[in-house]
């Protein structure tokens, strides 16, 4: 990146021009479309070029240079995964056009890396020197955001349950519950609104990073001129967008579409290479090479790359057991960017131009990764439900285990599946609970979250955005019924656990901040999850995970009884097993342990991830619980910390776009200790909002 470099690059564009809201939120303005593409580069490489190279590594398997041994586990997969090899065949494909947009957005990446860098003390911390970014970087950093969104790695405790406790228990732990990722999202239509114009509001849930996976940002050029959350180091705004006129925003729609097969390989005939049984009982060549990846502060680590004709091998047969489920088996990875070589950008920067629902809908007809489910609306009064993402056609059984690469069956077919929409009826809610995508998934959120929402909803035909606040900072936990309902048969209680049942009879079932029945619940509901998993019919489960560390949060018994709890409470699968006696004796355990009767706030605190944490943070409590609308999620039995709640929140009105409000858990700049870093956190901790800036009259000019 030198200034050579860098000037040869800005000519190829023309002008530009960055202002800043009162929030330190960039708003861009340029001469054309690539040369706007060119400024978001730029500004988000200065803004944040400490994330941009954390996700950058991260995507090309080399964090653990500067983060060291805690990184090789991910660096392993990443590698083994080919997630940057395929980000750059999935940049290979792409149209010209497209890719000159990329390639517009890298050049400016590579253009503020070295100002961004010289801003935050961590570079010189790590020793991590900024490097030029290859114009594929953004599709690896896409695809390793969200490669882990299908939750493939569920089929390995399916495959677990199944063989500790029959194949009929595969789906016993079906959370229909919360994985790594998911979303409240509602659109409004006009006749339900004060203004008399569509309303579109929700909220990503993602484990919460800092800086924010989100960043608000503004694009303008005669084009167009859009605002709405960027993935920092990916160019336009793939996922929540107001074009003035026209306006979307996702949830994760929970389809199945990563497959796990499981391989037999053997070494070649002459020892030097490796081969896979293929479905016609032929044994095929297996792809293989070896990457080194360098640790700081420790040695570096050999990985050996497979491929077959699946796809990358990510469980080697030596790593699996009782960790995988698949003893003495390898398995292989198939996933459609990898299939297709297509992610789906060039529905990007067709996005932005939207002017109309139907525009958006023709844009979403060539998406791709991930599988999404999509509000839209217009100021014509157009609206839009629909999924859009690419989704294999192959048996059914594939979707719940891995199952065998040799087996003809399991092969994909030829196309894809398709992708449902509906009317809009009175107003839409996706919240991750099975509907419109249920065709496409296996297991989907409980309905608790949409229920809520629908119902509030309901009880107003004279929604404002401002309004809207509301419906983000519901704390009804309706999946505590289940858990409650069993308590009044409960005979010759000791009098602290008859007053504690009669306390959690009375409660108001609300996970409010301030409230220590919540508290209180929260600490009975642990000692009823850890009762369960210390049950011998669920021995077989308990022992820690083994293989490939990053699949391990799929595979503790603990957590997967907290988020389950609802089912076991009622599922006749388990005939052995004693609820009543389990959760009678939580009571009287959580009575006699006398649980702390303080606000759920107190106990109930952000603990977001840092790829470099910062020991003197201080993090706010928060209200609700992850089947609350405000879905802050804790570990029922493990922890009641949250790492996982609204990773932005968002409300456009598509009367007034100068009326549409959002918020971020921490705010614009990805520096710490800067004054953007965090300004935004004590209010999204209230699930309060702050307006959207649209009068360029109101905002700061930035020299460049």
């Amino acid at each position: 990146m030198t200034s050579e470099s860098s000037a040869s690059r800005a000519d190829r564009y023309g002008s530009h021009e960055v202002f800043r809201d009162p929030w330190g939120i960039p708003h861009l303005r340029a001469s054309d479309d690539l040369t706007l593409a060119y400024a978001q580069g730029r500004v988000t490489a200065f803004d944040r070029a400490w994330q941009l190279e954390v996700e950058r590594h991260r995507a090309q398997g080399s964090s653990a240079s500067f983060l060291g041994a805690d990184s090789v586990a991910w660096d392993t997969f990443a590698r083994q995964g080919r997630l940057d090899d395929t980000g750059r065949r999935c940049h290979e494909a792409l149209d010209a056009r497209t890719a000159a947009w990329v390639g517009a957005y890298v050049d400016g990446v590579n253009d503020g890396l070295a100002a961004g860098a010289a801003r935050d003390e961590r570079f010189a911390r790590t020793g991590l020197v900024p490097a030029p970014w290859e114009p594929w970087v953004p599709l690896s950093v896409w695809i390793a955001t969200h490669i882990l969104f299908a939750g493939f790695a569920t089929k390995l405790w399916r495959e677990r349950v199944a063989r500790a406790l029959g194949d009929d228990a595969a789906t016993l732990f079906a959370t229909d519950g919360p994985g790594t990722a998911g979303s409240n999202g509602w659109l409004v239509p006009g006749d339900r609104t004060a203004g008399g114009a569509a309303i579109i509001a929700g909220d990503p849930h993602r484990f919460i990073e800092d800086p924010g996976v989100y960043q608000q940002i503004r694009l303008s050029c005669p084009d167009y001129d859009v605002l709405g959350l960027a993935v920092p180091g990916v160019p336009g705004l793939g996922h929540f967008g107001h074009t003035g006129s026209a306006a979307w925003a996702i949830t994760n729609a929970m389809a199945d579409y990563q497959d796990l097969y499981t391989e037999r390989l053997r070494p070649t005939a002459d020892g030097a290479g490796v081969e896979a049984l293929g479905p016609e009982g032929v044994w095929e060549p297996v792809h293989r090479h070896t990457e080194t990846i360098t640790v700081a502060g420790g040695e570096d680590v050999e990985v050996e790359v497979l491929e077959t004709a699946r796809g990358p091998v990510i469980v080697r047969a030596d790593h699996a057991g009782t960790g995988s489920g698949t003893a003495g088996e390898s398995l292989s990875l198939r996933y459609p960017p990898r299939v297709r070589r297509d992610l789906g950008f060039a529905a990007l920067p067709a996005l932005l131009r939207a002017r109309t629902v139907a525009d958006i809908d023709r844009a979403l007809d060539g998406w791709a990764e991930p599988v999404n489910v999509v509000h839209a609306a217009d100021s014509r009064g157009g609206l839009l439900h629909r999924v859009a993402g690419a989704v294999p056609l192959r048996d059914g059984a594939n979707r719940l285990r891995p199952v065998p690469a040799w087996d003809p069956r399991h092969a994909w077919r030829d196309g894809w599946a398709e992708t449902p929409a509906e009317p809009v009826q009175g107003f839409a809610v996706m919240a991750n609970a099975r509907g419109i995508a249920s065709p496409l998934g296996v297991e989907f959120a409980p309905p608790h979250r949409a229920d809520r929402i629908r119902e509030l909803l309901s009880g107003s035909a004279d929604w404002s955005p401002k309004a809207m606040a509301h419906v983000h900072a519901d704390t009804y936990l309706a999946s505590a019924e289940p858990l409650l309902a069993l308590l009044p048969a409960f005979r010759d209680l000791t009098p602290a656990a008859a007053a504690l049942r009669a306390r959690l009879l009375a409660w108001d079932r609300h996970m409010a901040a301030d409230s220590a029945d919540a508290t209180v619940f929260a600490a009975f509901r642990t000692a009823t999850v850890r009762r369960f998993a210390a049950d011998p019919v669920f021995a077989d489960l308990a022992g820690a995970p083994s293989g490939p560390e990053v699949f391990h949060p799929w595979l503790y018994l603990v957590p997967r009884i907290g988020y389950a709890l609802e089912g076991l409470l009622t599922t006749p699968l388990l005939p052995g097993l004693d609820r009543a006696a389990h959760v009678r004796a939580a009571l009287e355990e959580t009575a006699a342990a006398a649980a702390p009767d303080t606000p759920w706030a107190e106990v109930h605190r952000l603990a977001p991830w840092s790829a470099l944490p910062d020991p003197e943070a201080r993090w706010p409590g928060l209200g609700g619980d992850h089947d609350c609308v405000n879905a802050t999620s804790s570990v029922p039995g493990f922890t009641d910390l949250t790492a996982r709640a609204s990773a932005a929140r968002y409300v456009w009105d598509l009367g007034r776009r100068e009326d549409s409000l959002w918020a971020v858990p921490l705010s614009a700049d990805g520096v710490t200790g800067t004054p953007h870093h965090r300004d935004q956190l004590p209010l999204w901790a209230r699930c309060e909002l702050v307006p959207v800036v649209t009068d360029w009259t109101r905002l700061t000019k930035e020299s460049i």
